[in-house]
C-alpha cells in the first residue's frame, strides 16, 4: 500500500492545533471568493456493453446549467476522502460525474495490476457526462490523481476522446506509466501515449512525491513541451502525494495551500478550455 506521507517530516506550528481548519472548505469545497455552490449528489449506472459502471454525479444546487466535467479516481478507488474530490469541483459550478471503475469490475482497492478494460468505461463516462441534464456546452474537461491520470489519458488518446469531446486534461500526481509495465519502465520512461495527447494539460505534484512517479511526468512535460502543446506542471514546497485529499489527523497546512490553489487554478484552467 502506497504510503502518503512526505520523505522528511517536519512539525510547523501552525500544524499542532490547526487554527487553519475549515469545515466549510473540507466537507463542501467552499472558498472565500469567488462563488462557492451548494452541492448535491446522485449515484448513477451506465453501461460499457455488458459492464454496468456505478458512478456519482455531483452538481450545485442551484438551477442552470453547468460545465460538465468527469471526475476519474485512482488506485484507492472511491471512498469518503476521495469523493470529497469531485464535490469540491462541482462546489466551483461544475457537474462532475465519477465514474465508480473498480466496483464495476469487482476489482479490489489498491490493485496492483491494471485491467485495460476500465479505460473503456472511462470512454463510456465520457459520452454518458455529455448527455446528462444541465449540461453546458457539448464538451469535456477530465480531472484525475494517480492512476486515474493513466486511465483518463488512455481514454482521450487509445478511445479518441480527445478534442472532439474533451477539451482539456488536468491530473494530480498521475501515474504517467501503463501499471503492467516492467520496473525500469515505470522509473525511465512515459507512457508513449502522452505524445498523442493534444488538448491542453495541466499537472500538479508535491516537491516529496516519490521518484519513480516524479521522474516520468517530468519526461512526459518536457515531451509536450517539445512538442509545442504548451503544458502547464505546478509543484508545490512541501507536500508529497494525497495532498488533497490526505485525512485530518494527519493533514498540514501546506496540504490545506497546495488543495485550495489547486482546485481554483483547475477552475480557471477549465472555464479558459471549455467554450
Amino acid at each position: 500500500m502506497a504510503s502518503h506521507e512526505p520523505w522528511v517530516s517536519t512539525e510547523y506550528p501552525q500544524d499542532k492545533e490547526k487554527w487553519w481548519w475549515d469545515d466549510a472548505w473540507w466537507e463542501q469545497g467552499r472558498l472565500d471568493r469567488p462563488e462557492s455552490y451548494e452541492v448535491v449528489m446522485e449515484k448513477i449506472n451506465y453501461k460499457n456493453g455488458d459492464t454496468e459502471v456505478p458512478a456519482y454525479v455531483f452538481r450545485p444546487k442551484k438551477k442552470g446549467k453547468y460545465l460538465p466535467v468527469l471526475f476519474q479516481h485512482g488506485r484507492r478507488g472511491l471512498d469518503d476522502l476521495t469523493l470529497l474530490a469531485p464535490k469540491r469541483l462541482a462546489a466551483r459550478g461544475f457537474v462532475v460525474l465519477a465514474p465508480d471503475v473498480w466496483s464495476a469490475r469487482f476489482i479490489e482497492k489498491y490493485p496492483i495490476e491494471h485491467d485495460y478494460a476500465v479505460e473503456e468505461d472511462v470512454a463510456r463516462g465520457i459520452e454518458t457526462l455529455l448527455t446528462l441534464p444541465g449540461i453546458k456546452g457539448d464538451k469535456a474537461c477530465v480531472v484525475s490523481h494517480t492512476r486515474g491520470g493513466y486511465i483518463t489519458l488512455k481514454a482521450l488518446v487509445t478511445h479518441k476522446k480527445q478534442e472532439k469531446e474533451v477539451a482539456c486534461y488536468v491530473s494530480y500526481y498521475p501515474h504517467w506509466q501503463d501499471p503492467n509495465a516492467a520496473e525500469p519502465m515505470q522509473i525511465y520512461r512515459y507512457a508513449t501515449e502522452i505524445n498523442d495527447l493534444k488538448v491542453p494539460v495541466m499537472v500538479f505534484f508535491g516537491e516529496h512525491e516519490q521518484y519513480q512517479r516524479l521522474r516520468p511526468i517530468m519526461e512526459g512535460i518536457k515531451a509536450l513541451e517539445e512538442k509545442g502543446r504548451n503544458p502547464r506542471l505546478i509543484i508545490y514546497p512541501g507536500v508529497g502525494r494525497g495532498f488533497d485529499f490526505r485525512p485530518p489527523k494527519v493533514r498540514t497546512f501546506a496540504d490545506d495551500l497546495a488543495s485550495k490553489d489547486a482546485l481554483r487554478r483547475t477552475e480557471l484552467f477549465i472555464r479558459a478550455n471549455l467554450p
